[in-house]
């Protein structure tokens, strides 16, 4: 009976704590003003604290692009996590998550970049993260369609600032512009497809310690048509398909083993010039800035594509293929912000593999430094409506495409 009275007992009281409990008001939290401050200064917003919540790149909006074609932007981050391309170490498919790891602080006091004097978090441009690519591991050839597929995608829409006005592309539109995130460096060769599309045979600034442009025989990639696609060999393919602008091209910071001269002849029949990174030495980060501008010009479009294994092994050591004797991060940075003036329309930064990393992050945080100098050059030349392009100069280019 004891027993029973008890239940009782406590039955009475839940019922009266459920009905408290309906006319409870909910508890206020934090006043807003305290999550979401308004940065001194210039202005700007910074949510929580940069070492929590999820990560995109720099802290900026995540949007699913892929999925809602009406989202625009003036410059997209997008990830195509793949390295089944690779030729040493695999690992790379984890590069956007650890690019974006990387660039947490980049934001931390509002992201003004002093030396190029502007700020690309808060600027005219709309400036988003798009997520990743979906690709496949498991078939190359089907991989590379969706990586050219999924970029293709964001390239080709109506971008937020100047839509209405014309711009370089081969319809005459102007275009937003696209950052990818790698990846190892297969991923360049559909990125240049799709950029082709947009744009036909670009100019590219290429930063890396290899060629990349061997034949498939020499880069092991000749047993069939999926092999010989790999990481040493796109940029074979995309001149034998037509995307590259002849005599207009660069390679810097080179510094790799050959299988023979033979090598630097073939890289001059896919039309580039090279600045081995050893130059720095002599004529220093000026006379390499000095040495890709003259090459490239500032009246064409330009594509430029980072290999992070640009970098010396000491200053990046999570990569798939590193080799000593490169450049710190310093001198990479600096090089970077001397191509301010240059007509950049896209962008790639790849063969991060961050499991190669040290626990302080030196390869991510160097890799989201490099992409923000980048974005900054990017942002500093304004929309790609203004840009200052010589038809008489780029009439050959004009053929036709999807846009």
């Amino acid at each position: 009976m004891a027993t029973q009275g008890l239940l009782a007992l406590w039955l009475t009281a839940a019922v009266l704590a459920h009905g408290d409990h309906d006319h409870q008001k909910n508890m206020a939290g934090p006043h807003q003003s305290l999550w979401y401050n308004t940065l001194p200064g210039d202005g700007g917003t910074q949510a929580d604290s940069v070492f929590s919540g999820i990560s995109t790149f720099g802290r900026l909006p995540y949007l699913p692009c892929l999925s809602h074609k009406d989202i625009d932007y003036d410059i997209a981050f997008i990830g195509a996590p793949f390295d089944t391309g690779t030729s040493y170490r695999p690992g790379a498919r984890f590069g956007p998550s650890g690019i974006r790891q990387g660039s947490r602080r980049l934001n931390l006091y509002g992201g003004y970049n002093v030396p190029l004097s502007t700020n690309p978090f808060n600027s005219w441009a709309k400036v988003i993260d798009c997520g990743d690519i979906p690709v496949t591991s498991y078939d190359n050839t089907h991989a590379l369609h969706q990586i050219e597929s999924g970029h293709f995608s964001l390239l080709s829409r109506r971008p937020t600032t100047n839509s209405a006005k014309p711009g370089p592309s081969l319809a005459g539109k102007t275009l937003p512009r696209v950052i990818t995130l790698g990846g190892d460096h297969t991923i360049t060769l559909p990125l240049l497809r799709s950029i082709n599309r947009a744009y036909g045979p670009i100019t590219v600034i290429h930063f890396d310690s290899h060629l990349d442009t061997w034949k498939p025989k020499v880069f092991g990639g000749s047993p069939s048509q999926t092999a010989s696609i790999n990481h040493g060999t796109y940029f074979y393919h995309a001149a034998q398909e037509g995307l590259l602008r002849n005599d207009t091209n660069i390679h810097a910071g080179i510094r790799t083993t050959l299988s023979g001269p033979s090598d630097y002849e073939n890289d001059g029949y896919c039309g580039f010039e090279i600045v081995e990174a050893r130059e720095i030495d002599t004529i220093g980060t000026e006379g390499i800035v000095k040495k890709i501008k003259e090459r490239v010009g500032t009246r064409n479009p330009v594509y430029l594509s980072l290999d992070i294994d640009t970098l010396d092994p000491a200053f990046a050591p999570a990569t798939g293929t590193p080799e000593t004797g490169g450049w710190s991060t310093r001198e990479l940075r600096s090089i970077l912000r001397g191509l301010e003036g240059v007509n950049l329309v896209g962008a790639d930064l790849v063969e991060v593999a961050p499991a190669y990393d040290t626990n302080a992050e030196h390869t991510t945080m160097a890799a989201a430094d490099a992409l923000f100098e980048i974005m900054s050059i990017m942002v500093k030349k304004g929309p790609l409506s203004v840009l200052d392009i010589d038809p008489a100069e780029d009439q050959d280019t004009k053929t036709g495409g999807d846009l």
